[in-house]
């Protein structure tokens, strides 16, 4: 089976995390909210990167948790959705 090219959408970056080269194909938004968290932290992107990874769930893909980590940080500063459900919102 051939491996499957990353999306031109989608932006990689390589780091060490416990001991081991490791990559990381996330869309710019993404690196930028995980950039920004790294920041209001005051640690650099791989340590924040290498603390999501130790806590996250072993099932769940470390791009899958870096998302979900952004989202959850970032999701309390959105705008309230005037009392309708997100559905409502989206398209």
């Amino acid at each position: 089976m051939r491996p499957v090219a990353p999306s031109p959408l989608l932006h990689k970056r390589s780091m060490m995390l416990s001991g081991h080269r490791t990559s990381v194909a996330l869309e710019p938004e993404f690196w930028g909210a995980l950039e920004r968290m790294a920041h209001a932290r005051g640690v650099g992107l791989t340590i924040l990167i290498a603390r999501i990874d130790t806590t996250r769930d072993p099932m769940r893909t470390l791009a899958s948790a870096l998302r979900v980590a952004a989202l959850l940080e970032w999701m309390p500063a959105l705008p309230a959705a005037g009392g309708q459900g997100g559905e409502e919102q989206l398209g």
